[in-house]
């Protein structure tokens, strides 16, 4: 739900929420199926355009901004942080690598052990697809952890840890391993009808660019997983601080 008290807040379209804002920060919950930002073909259902739209309150000449320090696939729902300044922004992508990204993923079939890792080398091909190889001559290092949270039937609900940031790197290293995300239309099981990306940015943890202290954001896993595996935790967004 939005929250109609924040300024601006009409101007958000239905389903991407704010989780917190500051006067440096603005970190959302983008649904599915939005654009973090423009492509050549789609410039304003974007969650940049509409925060833009936010922070000015619908007027076209303020002079606020917001600035991308990262971005999600249109397909996968989750924690997204945008920088409502330059500073900010360089200061968050300065220390990315610090920054520690877990997602939910539902994939197909059971792992055959707690948790893992899974390392290759992704290399991107001329189609804007990306796949894997062991040839570290070819592509870049890649690296995801992953722990089952949950089995039943043909699915597996897995916590996992991104250890690099390669473009679709679960996406392409599940489906390597044997385990496509349930719904993945690009790299997924043919005939697969889920109805969208089992594939969720549940939480972010990072040094917040101002005062240094340490944030931990999170999203709700999506109800809707709850076809593939039953029942899953949803508790609300929410956001935890550590000094």
């Amino acid at each position: 739900m939005h929250q109609p008290s924040r300024p601006g807040a009409r101007h958000l379209p239905p389903g991407l929420n704010i989780i917190h804002e500051d006067r440096d920060i603005i970190v959302v919950n983008k649904p599915a199926g939005m654009l973090t930002m423009a492509t050549e073909t789609e410039k304003t259902r974007t969650a940049y355009y509409a925060l833009t739209d936010y922070v000015r309150k619908g007027n076209a000449k303020s002079r606020y901004r917001i600035f991308i320090v990262h971005r999600l696939d249109r397909e996968t729902s989750g924690v997204v942080l945008f920088a409502k300044t330059e500073v900010a922004k360089r200061t968050l992508q300065d220390q990315w690598e610090d920054t520690t990204k877990i997602y939910a993923a539902v994939v197909h079939g059971q792992m055959g052990k707690p948790s893992g890792m899974l390392s290759s080398y992704l290399v991107e091909s001329g189609v804007h697809k990306v796949y894997a190889t062991r040839d570290a001559a070819l592509g870049k290092l890649a690296r995801t952890a992953w722990t089952v949270l949950k089995e039943r039937g043909g699915y597996s609900l897995l916590d996992v840890t991104l250890l690099t940031g390669r473009k679709h790197q679960i996406r392409v290293q599940m489906a390597d391993a044997g385990h496509p995300i349930a719904g993945d239309k690009k790299y997924g099981v043919k005939g697969d009808t889920f109805s969208r990306l089992a594939l969720h940015a549940r939480s972010i943890t990072f040094a917040h660019p101002f005062s240094g202290r340490s944030m931990t954001l999170d999203a709700p896993v999506p109800s809707v997983f709850a076809q593939l595996v039953g029942r899953v935790e949803a508790e609300g967004a929410e956001e935890k601080m550590r000094l």
